[in-house]
C-alpha cells in the first residue's frame, strides 16, 4: 500500500463490526483476504495439538490483498516450518488451500482444508529402537 492510497473505516453490512477497506487509485475498493471463523478453528485446532506437544510454539496471521497466510513456528527468531495458505485466485485452477514447507516446496493443495491439513496432522507412529 502506498502513502496515496487512503484507508476508509466502514461497518460490513452483515456484522456490524468495522473493516478496513482500501481505495485505490481508481476508486476501486480491494479488500483483504482472510480466514473466515471455520477454517481458522480447524487450523487452531491442528496448531494447539502440535503445541501441546511441544513440536510448535508460535504462529503468525497476514492477511494481504490476494491472499491470507497462516504461518507456523517452532521458535519466534526462525522462519515458518508451515505456511498455510488460502488464495481465492487460484481455487479454481490449482486449489483454494495450500500448505508450503520452509523451503518454499508446495507440500499440498486442494479445496477442501480438512484434506489439505492431514498432509503435516501426521500421527507419531512407533520407530524401532
Amino acid at each position: 500500500m502506498s502513502e496515496a492510497e487512503p484507508i476508509n473505516l466502514t461497518r460490513s453490512a452483515k456484522s456490524g463490526k468495522p473493516s478496513v477497506v482500501y481505495i485505490h487509485q481508481n476508486n476501486r475498493i480491494a479488500r483483504q483476504t482472510s480466514f473466515d471463523r471455520h477454517e481458522l478453528r480447524q487450523i487452531l485446532n491442528l496448531y494447539c495439538t502440535r503445541v501441546a506437544a511441544g513440536e510448535w510454539r508460535d504462529y503468525a496471521i497476514d492477511t494481504l490483498k490476494e491472499r491470507a497466510v497462516f504461518s507456523i513456528f517452532r521458535r519466534s527468531s526462525e522462519i515458518p516450518l508451515y505456511r498455510i495458505e488460502k488464495r481465492p485466485k487460484m481455487a479454481r485452477k490449482q486449489g483454494l488451500y495450500w500448505i508450503i514447507n520452509a523451503s518454499g516446496l508446495i507440500l499440498k493443495r486442494g479445496q477442501d482444508l480438512n484434506q489439505v491439513l492431514k498432509i503435516i496432522d501426521r500421527k507419531p507412529g512407533l520407530s524401532l529402537i
